[in-house]
């Protein structure tokens, strides 16, 4: 019913999921492409969330952003606390334990009910938790590293 007038579902992985409506401007990325939409209209729908976008007015149009990926300005997002960082920038990371043992690199990062777990490339995904001053001894965007105490036997 939505897609007859150009409404879209959307799938958010903001915490809490309704923290995206909160942005007026959306990057939608499909097949490689990058386009900026302006958020009409957007609230919660069940479980989902909907939205309707400037120049998007029926259900064929809105059919052509199935798939699309959502972005946001980052100029567009509050600032953090020191200790704050944003899933994007530790994306790439290398990992590094207490021993000066590289473990891989954070090809993302998960959500889970007791903290974030951070995923690690490589042939077989390994997790480390997310927890701030226990595992995670520091993070250094300049230096583009993790330091955590973890050790790789925890994965056998």
């Amino acid at each position: 019913m939505h897609g007859v007038q150009g409404w879209v579902k959307v799938l958010s992985f903001t915490e809490p999921r309704t923290n995206l409506l909160e942005y007026r401007s959306w990057q939608l990325t499909h097949d490689g492409d990058h386009r900026d939409v302006q958020v009409e209209a957007a609230q919660e729908s069940g479980k989902r969330l909907i939205a309707k976008f400037a120049g998007i007015d029926d259900r064929d149009a809105a059919a052509e952003l199935i798939g699309a990926m959502i972005e946001v300005p980052r100029s567009a997002m509050p600032p953090l606390a020191a200790d704050e960082y944003y899933w994007a920038d530790l994306e790439g990371l290398a990992v590094i334990n207490l021993a000066g043992e590289r473990l891989g690199s954070v090809s993302r990062v998960m959500a889970t009910g007791a903290n974030d777990v951070l995923i690690l490339d490589g042939s077989a995904e390994r997790l480390i938790p997310f927890a701030a001053n226990t595992i995670v001894h520091r993070v250094d965007l300049a230096a583009g590293e993790i330091v955590v105490d973890w050790d790789e036997s925890y994965w056998e």
